[in-house]
């Protein structure tokens, strides 16, 4: 049985300057290619997500969670995937993943807000004395990765460290929950983990963009829909 994986929707403004809510197509095409049915999850609040500010989405309503849950328990593994703002969807995903053990993939953006799990956390700007982590090109990698042992980046890998891609200009920050597994060669936080959960990491490369042609990015995504499938098999 293919295991479902939620993508939370990111959301954006168009050319026309019209809102609107996305999924990239690289993440959409990995899960299939991976074994896994994705299936988009949207924010159920009558608001614009992308005009409102992070401070100001109001509280969910019972109806409204109810709502959420019934899509979430859906879910047999999800993708936090990268874009460029946190929304108040974002962070009761997390939540429910960490509660509920579902597997869960952080990716850019998704990593940065699984740092923020139960912490007002920052999300802070790379300073001028770091590598240039946003490359201009979609094809290729562009730093290296060191990765520690005995964590689930590790065990999937089985290596201590990797060459990727990077799209980013902001960093995560530390966060007593999370255990920092990974950091470029010029010291920004690249992978972080959950060691309560089964599989709750974060990576801020983004191995979608190149599964079909990079050994690591693809054991990664495959990872994320194997431990899904065995999730399926408990819960069935």
């Amino acid at each position: 049985m293919r295991p479902v994986i939620g993508i939370v929707a990111r959301s954006e403004e168009n050319e026309n300057g019209s809102s609107m809510l996305y999924v990239f197509e690289a993440v959409r095409q990995s899960i299939i290619n991976s074994g896994g049915e994705p299936l988009l999850l949207l924010p159920p609040q009558d608001l614009d997500y992308y005009k409102t500010r992070n401070r100001d989405y109001p509280e969910f309503t019972i109806e409204e969670e109810k709502r959420m849950l019934k899509w979430l328990d859906m879910c047999d593994g999800i993708v936090l995937p990268g874009g460029y703002k946190l929304t108040n969807f974002d962070r009761y995903v997390v939540e429910y993943a960490t509660e509920k053990d579902v597997p869960i993939l952080g990716i850019c953006l998704g990593m940065q807000i699984l740092s923020c799990y139960k912490e007002d956390i920052e999300i802070v700007p790379i300073d001028e004395n770091h590598l240039n982590h946003k490359q201009e090109s979609s094809d290729g990698v562009s730093h290296r990765v060191d990765i520690k042992k005995d964590n689930i980046l590790y065990d999937i890998l089985k290596k201590d460290s990797i060459m990727v891609n990077s799209f980013h200009k902001k960093q995560a920050t530390p966060n007593k929950y999370y255990e920092v597994i990974a950091y470029s060669e010029d010291g920004i936080i690249e992978a972080i983990q959950n060691k309560k959960n089964t599989f709750n990491l974060g990576v801020q490369w983004h191995p979608e963009k190149n599964y079909l042609d990079d050994e690591n990015s693809k054991k990664i995504m495959d990872a994320l829909i194997e431990y899904s499938k065995n999730r399926v098999k408990i819960n069935k």
